[in-house]
């Protein structure tokens, strides 16, 4: 019976004051990341992230940078963080297990982004490193607990899952491109090795992890989606900037069909195990 009690979703028990400060704690963190994400667009003083530490995050300052218009899925990722730290604070959502499951990890993903605006703005890429290593780190762990605790409604599957989902697929790319920012400022010479088999490298360990990550969570398309387009706008990128490169857009391009269709045919293969059982 108590594990029982555990385990339902809602109201089964008084908030504590743990739950109490996780939820003013995703509010305060969500303004904090949204002010961040405004200073670091340009609108609110700073400058767009393309245009800092020298350009060192620009479109064409390495073979992994993605162009421009990769940058409007914040738009989406922003949003859906904003709809989940409103839901999160309802009374209704303070004592879910799933909410104290992800919450805490939701709110340090927050903070680090924030955090990681700041360090570029400032153009400390060699701290950016650290901190968006983090940020893929906290996110993952929020991946997973959300994999162990089942949603139960829509809200859980837009504002929770699909927004780790696609903040998780992202950020691996983001950081991919930010550590090779910050090794072409350092003066990173690949040690002999040329700089597209290095890129190409890279690419196909994040198609590997993505297709990993999709067949164990059984198919959530919105990681996928989000690691997908962010290695398409990479090749573009590579065909359109003034850093062309043929063979790694080819094989961004071909890394991003592979894990949507991996992605997928886990979706389909979770779908007939259901109806057999």
């Amino acid at each position: 019976m108590s594990s029982l009690t555990r385990r339902l979703p809602l109201g089964t028990t008084h908030p504590t004051v743990a739950d109490r400060i996780r939820q003013s704690g995703v509010i305060a963190a969500a303004v904090v990341a949204l002010c961040s994400a405004a200073y670091g667009s340009g609108l609110a003083g700073g400058r767009p992230i393309p245009q800092v530490a020298g350009g060192a995050l620009g479109p064409d300052a390495t073979l992994l940078a993605p162009a421009v218009p990769a940058f409007a899925i914040w738009s989406v990722i922003y949003l859906g963080l904003a709809g989940y730290a409103i839901w999160q604070a309802l009374p209704s959502q303070a004592t879910r297990h799933r909410q104290r499951a992800a919450g805490y990890w939701v709110l340090a993903s927050l903070l680090l982004n924030a955090a990681w605006i700041l360090a570029v703005q400032a153009g400390l890429l060699a701290l950016s490193v650290p901190v968006i290593a983090l940020l893929l780190a906290v996110l993952l762990v929020a991946f997973v607990r959300l994999r162990h605790e089942p949603g139960e409604s829509t809200a859980d599957s837009v504002l929770l899952d699909g927004t780790v989902g696609l903040y998780l697929g992202w950020v691996m790319v983001a950081t991919a491109a930010d550590a090779a920012a910050w090794l072409q400022a350092a003066g990173f010479t690949g040690f002999g090795v040329a700089p597209e088999l290095w890129a190409m490298a890279v690419i196909v360990l994040l198609a590997a992890v993505a297709c990993a990550l999709a067949v164990w969570d059984r198919g959530r398309l919105a990681p996928a989606l989000a690691t997908a387009w962010g290695l398409v706008w990479i090749a573009v990128s590579r065909v359109e900037g003034a850093l062309p490169s043929a063979v790694v857009a080819v094989t961004a391009l071909a890394a991003a069909v592979l894990i949507v269709m991996v992605a997928g045919a886990a979706r389909v293969a979770r779908g007939g195990r259901i109806r057999r059982g």
